[in-house]
């Protein structure tokens, strides 16, 4: 079963985002996944990817030139002590952020090529047995007109999805009955059997978003997400002090010590590490099995691809989210993405991550630096 890294390849394909899509604290412009495929000598070939809507080249050439020669010859089951060994090789230039997007995609290609050699899923080799798992749609611009976020929403539903997200923070959060208008408009137009949740991206301090959240929650909104700047653990423990309407944050988190500032901190109801960014799946097993620690719930940040294995192995795991944004670069990246159904996404009998790469595309649209 010895495997040995022979080559690591990184791909960069980004895409334009038209329309102005603004959040409440930032306009985006373009999304990108930065792709790792690392190719053993006995010809298995493990994919990692992550994300970036800024930054994507650096985190392409930190692979290339620090991380990549570092794993030629080493064995790919070592994820433990590779993941140790590329912690403390770049704990100098950044315990966060770009340095750990990099660290995740070689992480999530190792764990991919482990279940390869075995044969087997990744979730199978968690633990888990579960196939299909829930996902919910994410869109919903604060730059929307109300007519517009409703007509998204409502398209949602018609697709099938149970359960939606959007954004609130209307005009950078400045105008909370504007807000409060516009859930009621999505709530009135979907009806009560959908569940929704709101993202603030991070606009308001935590009295704020307490006012706000107890304007909103008889409407029966699922959680509130990033109220305050990601940051502020003393802002989401403000929040969580303030109000009874569930809070979701840790997307812009990173690895396991993240997670346990959060959970000490009493600043989180359900955790949102993004696996992708916070560490891959060697990190985010441990970030899995904190929460179960202190019995709070689980949803990884979007990249619902990658994710699904977790969330069929982790008991405490609610659901995955499918970013209306990425549908497009995802569709056109993979062979074989599963796509969701009734509000389920099915996880492919393959082994690994059981996804299959496009390297026509990908070929075609790589970004050469």
């Amino acid at each position: 079963m010895r495997q040995k890294i022979k080559d690591i390849k990184v791909h960069l394909v980004s895409m334009p985002v038209t329309g102005g899509f603004t959040d409440a604290t930032r306009k985006v412009e373009t999304v990108g996944y930065t792709i790792v495929r690392i190719i053993t000598e006995e010809g298995i070939e493990g994919i990692g990817v992550t994300y970036h809507e800024v930054g994507g080249e650096a985190t392409k050439i930190l692979i290339e030139k620090n991380i990549a020669p570092k794993l030629i010859g080493r064995d790919p089951f070592e994820t433990e002590v590779i993941w140790q060994e590329m912690f403390q090789y770049l704990r100098g230039v950044g315990r966060k952020g770009l340095m750990f997007c990099a660290l995740s995609a070689i992480d999530i290609a190792l764990w991919d090529i482990k279940g390869k050699a075995l044969g087997v899923p990744l979730y199978k080799l968690w633990g888990g047995n579960k196939t299909k798992v829930p996902v919910y749609g994410s869109g919903g611009w604060t730059s929307y007109s109300d007519e517009e976020l409703v007509e998204e929403m409502v398209g949602l539903v018609k697709q099938g999805y149970r359960m939606i997200k959007f954004k609130v923070g209307y005009a950078g959060g400045t105008d909370l009955k504007r807000d409060v208008e516009r859930v009621a408009k999505v709530k009135d137009a979907v009806g009560e059997d959908i569940g929704i949740m709101l993202d603030a991206n991070n606009c308001w301090d935590g009295a704020t978003g307490a006012r706000f959240a107890n304007m909103v929650k008889d409407m029966g909104i699922m959680f509130l997400e990033e109220p305050v700047f990601a940051d502020d653990i003393p802002g989401l423990r403000k929040y969580k002090q303030s109000t009874d309407l569930p809070l979701a944050t840790g997307e812009h988190e990173y690895t396991r010590y993240g997670a346990r500032d959060l959970i000490l901190n009493e600043a989180a109801d359900i955790i949102q590490l993004d696996g992708v960014r916070a560490g891959g799946f060697t990190e985010m097993l441990k970030v899995g099995a904190l929460t179960q620690a202190w019995n709070l719930k689980f949803a990884p940040h979007a990249m619902e691809n990658i994710h699904i294995h977790l969330i069929s192995a982790m008991q405490n795991a609610l659901f995955l989210e499918r970013l209306l944004l990425f549908e497009e670069l995802t569709k056109n990246v993979y062979k074989n993405a599963p796509v969701p159904n009734n509000g389920y996404m099915e996880i492919p009998d393959l082994p690994g991550l059981g996804l299959e790469l496009d390297m026509d595309f990908i070929n075609e649209h790589d970004e050469k630096l």
